[in-house]
């Protein structure tokens, strides 16, 4: 029992450390799934940790309709119930997709970035993995104009056309625009605020979660057994820590978006009558 007790602990708390060393930008973290026939699997959920929850102490009460049971102290996810959260939410993101509208990825916790990044590049989505902007939504107008010139001044170094400043004067230029694309560079090419967020961690994300909601877009949001899920429109009870975890329920989502865009590209090509 003991042993069990320590092997949920660690599919709670190890993994950031470990993602952080393996991730790299290049790397394609979803490279494992076949998105075609990937298929809700509570099997598959029981394998990535999905059900474990934090420990009874730091339970939310309003999470109590979520939680299975108790477990060597830790809290149990009701994986039933997962999946029923789940296909709500893939059901209200294959209609805002297949509509032609965006959806942004949050993921600013440590252990969650580079999978929300690879998600979000693999949908050919915004995403926002460092730290919230405030007013991203609520000053979007200002958000855009400094997204609109770092591209820019990206497109002008490329071309060679800050040719007339000194090199060193290149060289700050080049400085400010790299962080510039630390900052926002996950959401230079959204050309309006999106049709809903995807958040993996309602805690670390609070500031994206709080614009979302006064600017009435919809949230779908992995909820842990130690958090407030009413302030999430579509919220999908996960072990929101474990990589293994995150990458199943991420891939699920991400899979919607892929089946949800082709309706679009159909859409399209279809003759008009």
């Amino acid at each position: 029992m003991q042993d069990e007790k320590k092997s949920a602990l660690t599919q709670k708390e190890a993994p950031e450390a470990v993602a952080q060393k393996k991730a790299s930008v290049s790397e394609d973290l979803f490279a494992s799934f076949d998105f075609e026939n990937l298929e809700i699997d509570l099997k598959e959920m029981f394998k990535a940790g999905v059900h474990f929850g934090h420990q009874k102490s730091k339970k939310n009460p309003k999470m109590a309709d979520y939680i299975f049971g108790i477990r060597n102290g830790i809290n149990i996810i009701d994986l039933e119930k997962t999946v029923v959260k789940l296909q709500e939410a893939q059901k209200f993101l294959d209609k805002i997709v297949s509509e032609g509208n965006d959806v942004l990825f949050v993921g600013t916790k440590k252990q969650a970035k580079k999978i929300v990044e690879n998600a979000a590049k693999k949908c050919e989505m915004p995403y926002v993995i460092e730290r919230w902007l405030g007013g991203t939504f609520t000053n979007y107008r200002v958000i855009s104009s400094r997204t609109r010139y770092l591209k820019d001044m990206q497109e002008k170094m490329k071309k060679g056309d800050l040719s007339r400043y000194t090199k060193f004067e290149q060289m700050k230029i080049a400085e400010d625009l790299e962080k510039m694309e630390t900052k926002m560079g996950g959401i230079k090419y959204m050309s309006k605020l999106p049709s809903a967020i995807i958040v993996t961690g309602v805690i670390e994300d609070n500031l994206a979660i709080k614009e979302a909601r006064k600017k009435g877009i919809p949230i779908i949001g992995l909820v842990d057994t130690n958090v407030d899920p009413s302030e999430i429109d579509f919220p999908i009870p996960t072990n929101e820590d474990a990589v293994s975890s995150l990458k199943l329920m991420l891939a699920y989502l991400t899979k919607t978006v892929l089946m949800a865009k082709k309706k679009v590209v159909v859409k399209k090509i279809q003759p008009i009558k």
